[in-house]
Parts: structure tokens; C-alpha cells; sequence
């Protein structure tokens, strides 16, 4: 990568990241305050965790393909700034009502789409997934900062400090997209890291897909009702005090991190995704049965929550990659885009039915509640397909007709290990699908200089002309 495109992928990682960090750090502490707001009932605390993911699960694709219109910075500034008026209307609430009015405003700041169209703007096709690798890095980071720094924080400043200090971080935000993050000389539609409308239906139709969307649904509804139980159970059962609570969280998270490595090595480099896959699905049941049961006790509370982590980063690290490997080469910016939406009303739905399964049937109900769900997952994923061990790459094809894109997509298909090669000429690339193990790379590149060489030609005849 270039000094402009590392400079790019790492401003755009760091606003995400610091997005992420303001809706999450409020998830391990939350449900503490179920006592002190007024108003607060336990289904009105899983309603004002959750949601966020609505607002947001109905935004992030409007924002996206307006940033295709009006510009990638403008729909990110304003995202940006929706997300500190959210964060600045829950700072001021002395109620639960106009906390969940700030929570739903900071969701409605859904600026993921654009920053993945602006990423692809800025960087070049054969670097793209490194940009975009950066930015999925920095959100597990942002996810597991937060579930420490929420505990820690709350004890120096309470909830209203921890939203005054997400406007803050809104607010820096902002100037490093103005002043850090370059702007593209031109912006263009990419399909792979973009959704486009005209490819919905087919997403939505496709079996596998489908699978792999109620999944990260599924994982974040769980993710979510969890939390409005865990930080109950921690303080209230196993009597640890709240500002200690990153005592456990730490140590689980870092494990996790920790013991997924090897789980995920052995899904892409031996092949062995559907097994790890599923394998993780069933572990994550056994945590939430392990809670169910032992969450009075705090040695089994932080055993089980170790056993949550490792399955939960495994499949989160896990499912966007088998997205990438079934989508259509030319439609993985839409399959993204609607995985991403399931996963944030998966978060939604989570908070509400977390809360008002706490509120009938207690801490235990939820995380049976839980086990349930994940119950269901582990059904659709043991009937999905095992899938092809496939990486997308982009490469830059230049000004070409129809004719002549349809025979480039058979060239490129006749270089041994191309799958799927789709050459779209109003966009001026061709979208592939390989396999890394049997792909013979030189000649590909080979392909590539020539294209490349192609395409400089024909920009220096335009320009004398």
C-alpha cells in the first residue's frame, strides 16, 4: 500500500473505531442502572441498548447510496454529527424515554456504507481488501476496548460522562475525515464494497446467503440480550461491584482473542470451515446453558463467558469471510450490505427481547432465552453447504464495450485457478473469485500489467487528443 492509501485505510479505520467504541461502552454497564433512572424497567433498558441497531439497520444503505450522489465526506460528516447529537440528547436525559431517543440518533449516524465506498475510492483494487481488513480490525478492537473502558469509566464519571464522551469522540471524528482523510479525485460505484439496488432481490433469494444472514442475526441478538444480563449477574449473583467488572472482562476477552487464532487458521488454511464453523455455534450454546445455571457463582460466570468469547470471535471473524466466499463476485458489496443490516437488527431485537424476557422470567430466563436462539442457528448451520475455499480480487480493466468485456471475462476464466470472473464495463473492472492454492499468479498479473498497460495507452491518446 501506498503512504496515501495507509493514511486513508487507517483515518477511516479510526473514525469507525471510534463509532464503535461510543455505541458499545455503554453495553457492559447499562443495565446496572435499571434502578436509579426513572422510568427504567428492564424491557425499557434492553429497548435503549438495542436500539440503536434499528435506526441503523434502516440508514446504513440509504446513507451509502447517497454518498454515491451527494459525496463520500458530506454523508460521513453528517452521520458523524447525527451520532453527537444522539450522544449529547442521552448525556442531557434524566429519563429512560429521551435516553432511547439518544440512542436511536446516535444509530441513525449510519455512516458504515459510505466509509466503505470512500475506502474503495481511495484505494487502489489490488490493495482493497488490506484497507478494508484494517477497518474490520479496528471494529473487534473498538468492541473489546469498550466492554473494559465501560466499567472503568463509569466509576470516574458515570453514564452521562460516557455519552459526553462519545460526542467528544463524534466531534474528532469529524476532523479527521475534514482534515486526515484524503479526498478522492473521483468517486465511482464499487460492487465490491458497496451494495447496488438493482441486486437486492437476488441477495435476498440466495439460499446460502440467506443462511449466513440469519446467522449474524442471530449472533448479535445473542450478543446483545447476554449483555443486558451479564453485568446483573456479575454485580447482583456473584457480588462483584460494578467498577471491577473489567477484572472479568479483560482477562475473557483477551483469551478469546487469543484462542480463536488457531480456530480460524484451521477453517481457511485446511479447509475445514463448516466444521470449525458449526463447532463454534455449539459452543457458544453450551456457554449461554453454562450461565443459564451457574451464573450465582463467579468462577463459573468467568469460565463460561471465556468459552462465549472464543466461539463468538471465531464466528465473527468467520462469517464475513464465508459471505465473501458465496456472494456473486459482482455482488459482494451488496451481500455486505444486507449482512450488516441483519446484524444490527439482530442487535435491536436482542435488546428488546433481553429485556423483556429479564423483566419476566429473571437474569436465568435470558441466557436460557439465549441458548434457545442459538439452538436455531445451530440448525440452519448444519444444513448449509460447505463452501468453496474462494478469495474475490478486483482487477482494473479500463474502457471496454460489452463485446469486449465478455471476452476478457473468458480469458480471465482460463487462467487456472479463476472461478468466477465477471467483467462489468461501466465500471471499468473485473470482479473475480480464485482460489489462492491453485491460482497461477503470474500469469494473472500478467493479465493485470497487460490490462494495465492497456488502459495508459488509451488515457494518453485522449489526452492528446
Amino acid at each position: 500500500m501506498s503512504p496515501r492509501e495507509r493514511r486513508a485505510a487507517g483515518a477511516l479505520a479510526g473514525i469507525y473505531a471510534l463509532r464503535m467504541l461510543g455505541l458499545f461502552m455503554i453495553l457492559p454497564i447499562f443495565s446496572l442502572y435499571a434502578d436509579v433512572l426513572p422510568g427504567a424497567t428492564p424491557f425499557l433498558i434492553g429497548v435503549a441498548i438495542g436500539i440503536y441497531g434499528l435506526t441503523q439497520a434502516a440508514f446504513q444503505i440509504p446513507f451509502g447510496l447517497a454518498s454515491d450522489r451527494i459525496g463520500r465526506k458530506p454523508v460521513i460528516v453528517l452521520g458523524l454529527l447525527l451520532f453527537a447529537v444522539g450522544s449529547v440528547v442521552a448525556a442531557l436525559a434524566d429519563n429512560i424515554g429521551w435516553i432511547i431517543v439518544g440512542r436511536a440518533l446516535q444509530g441513525a449516524g449510519a455512516i458504515a456504507a459510505a466509509i466503505m465506498a470512500l475506502n474503495a475510492d481511495l484505494t487502489r483494487e489490488e490493495n482493497r481488501l488490506k484497507a478494508m481488513a484494517m477497518i474490520g480490525m479496528s471494529i473487534g478492537l473498538a468492541f473489546a476496548a469498550a466492554l473494559v473502558l465501560g466499567p472503568l469509566l463509569d466509576t470516574f464519571i458515570g453514564l452521562s460522562g460516557i455519552f459526553w464522551l462519545t460526542a467528544v469522540l463524534a466531534l474528532v471524528a469529524v476532523a479527521v475525515v475534514l482534515w486526515v482523510v484524503p479526498t478522492p479525485v473521483v468517486s465511482r460505484r464499487h460492487r465490491d464494497a458497496e451494495p447496488v439496488p438493482g441486486q437486492f432481490r437476488a441477495v435476498l433469494t440466495h439460499p446460502q446467503l440467506l443462511r449466513l444472514d440469519a446467522g449474524i442475526f442471530l449472533l448479535h441478538l445473542v450478543l446483545t440480550a447476554t449483555f443486558v444480563a451479564v453485568p446483573l449477574a456479575l454485580r447482583d449473583e456473584a457480588g462483584l461491584p460494578s467498577g471491577h467488572h473489567w477484572w472479568v472482562y479483560l482477562p475473557v476477552l483477551l483469551v478469546g482473542m487469543g484462542a480463536m487464532i488457531p480456530f480460524v487458521v484451521m477453517a481457511e488454511k485446511r479447509r475445514k470451515m463448516k466444521r470449525v464453523f458449526v463447532g463454534a455455534v455449539a459452543a457458544l450454546g453450551v456457554a449461554e446453558l453454562i450461565l443459564a445455571f451457574g451464573h450465582a457463582h463467579l468462577a463459573t460466570l468467568v469460565g463460561a463467558l471465556m468459552i462465549y468469547f472464543v466461539a463468538f470471535n471465531i464466528l465473527e471473524a468467520t462469517l464475513p469471510s464465508l459471505v465473501a466466499k458465496t456472494s456473486p463476485p459482482d455482488m459482494k458489496g451488496t451481500a455486505m450490505g444486507v449482512y450488516s443490516s441483519a446484524q444490527f437488527l439482530g442487535a435491536f431485537l436482542g435488546g428488546v427481547a433481553g429485556g423483556a424476557v429479564l423483566q419476566q422470567a429473571g437474569i436465568g430466563g435470558v441466557f436460557l432465552f439465549a441458548a434457545a436462539m442459538v439452538g436455531v442457528w445451530l440448525v440452519i448451520a448444519a444444513t448449509m453447504e460447505s463452501p468453496r475455499y474462494l478469495v474475490s480480487q478486483v482487477i482494473a480493466v479500463g474502457d471496454v464495450s460489452r463485446a469486449e468485456a465478455a471476452d476478457l471475462a473468458s480469458r480471465l476464466l482460463a487462467i487456472p485457478g479463476v472461478a468466477e470472473a465477471v467483467v462489468i464495463p461501466e465500471d471499468g473492472v473485473a470482479y473475480l473469485k480464485v482460489d489462492a492454492e491453485t491460482l497461477d499468479q503470474e500469469a494473472l498479473e500478467r493479465m493485470r500489467q497487460k490490462l494495465a498497460w492497456r488502459a495508459g495507452m488509451a488515457e494518453t491518446a485522449s489526452g492528446s487528443g
